[in-house]
């Protein structure tokens, strides 16, 4: 794995908001286990990237859904960056890559 640097202030943020540039849209559980770290300090990494105005949490149902912020000023650049920083992180794209991002058809044997 390469040591990505903490431009966000720490590697959990960053390699959170990394996760989040790859997936779109995701849920605290689903990054705690794509990052291999404790929810706990998602959940707190996403309040604090939630409080700086780089993501947004809205709620569907008991899930708390987390995507980089659409309104954040300097979106576009901010995207770009952090597609760069994904280039090295050939784990996370792999580990991204593998999730069912689908629903399983009604009635197909587990």
């Amino acid at each position: 794995m390469v040591t990505v640097s903490s431009p966000f202030g720490g590697q959990t943020r960053t390699r959170l908001l990394l996760a989040l540039r790859l997936l779109d849209e995701s849920y605290p559980r689903e990054l705690a286990r794509v990052l291999g770290v404790p929810i706990n300090g998602v959940q707190t990494a996403i309040r604090g990237l939630a409080r700086d105005g780089l993501v947004t949490v809205r709620a569907a149902g008991r899930t708390q859904l987390v995507r980089l912020n659409p309104r954040y000023f300097a979106r576009a650049e901010f995207e770009r960056f952090l597609l760069r920083l994904t280039e090295p992180e050939a784990d996370l794209q792999r580990q991204v890559a593998a999730l069912r991002r689908r629903p399983r058809r009604p009635g197909k044997p587990v």
